[in-house]
């Protein structure tokens, strides 16, 4: 005698397979954030607003860079003025290049890229809060601390390349 199954069961395992499979899918058809979403992140952390701290600190390395290629020339007061501007020349570059302007819409793209909704919600959310705020406010104070450290890390490495680097110059020349 031969028994067969009821045709519902199978039905049944069927449909929680394919559920099973929707639901697994799920992440990766999670519906990507709109840009009032990324527009509300990118204020709630004031991402234009370290863009804006951040570009008077990359002018100062920037002149820092002009003045060191002066000291290490004679310049006449022709090239100094033609460096000079260069270097103004430079500095709007990098102003337009690196304003929030064109900037803004870089961030809205890579956002939407990387970020799910769902994500990008909860990182807004999280930035608003009073810890989110409070780690806004913290932040640039942890990088400034950051660079000490790592700027005294560094020195031994530059006086050892310095080092090398003198042995390299002063090496008389073989023939």
């Amino acid at each position: 005698m031969t028994r067969t199954r009821p045709a519902l069961p199978s039905l049944l395992r069927r449909t929680a397979l394919l559920l099973a499979l929707v639901l697994a899918c799920a992440p990766a058809l999670a519906a990507p954030p709109t840009d009032g979403d990324i527009n509300r992140l990118l204020s709630a952390s004031r991402a234009q607003s370290m863009i804006d701290t951040m570009l008077p600190q990359i002018e100062a390395m920037q002149q820092q860079q002009f003045q060191q290629v002066a000291a290490q020339r004679q310049l006449n007061a022709q090239q100094q003025e033609q460096l000079g501007r260069i270097q103004a020349r430079t500095r709007q570059t990098l102003r337009q290049a690196l304003s929030w302007q064109q900037l803004r819409p870089m961030y809205v793209d890579l956002y939407k890229k990387t970020f799910s909704k769902e994500d990008v919600l909860a990182m807004a959310e999280f930035y608003e809060s009073p810890a989110g705020q409070s780690l806004l406010d913290k932040t640039p104070a942890l990088m400034q601390n950051v660079m000490v450290v790592i700027q005294a890390r560094m020195q031994p490495l530059f006086a050892d390349l310095q080092k090398d680097l003198e042995a390299i110059v002063n090496e008389p020349e073989k023939k």
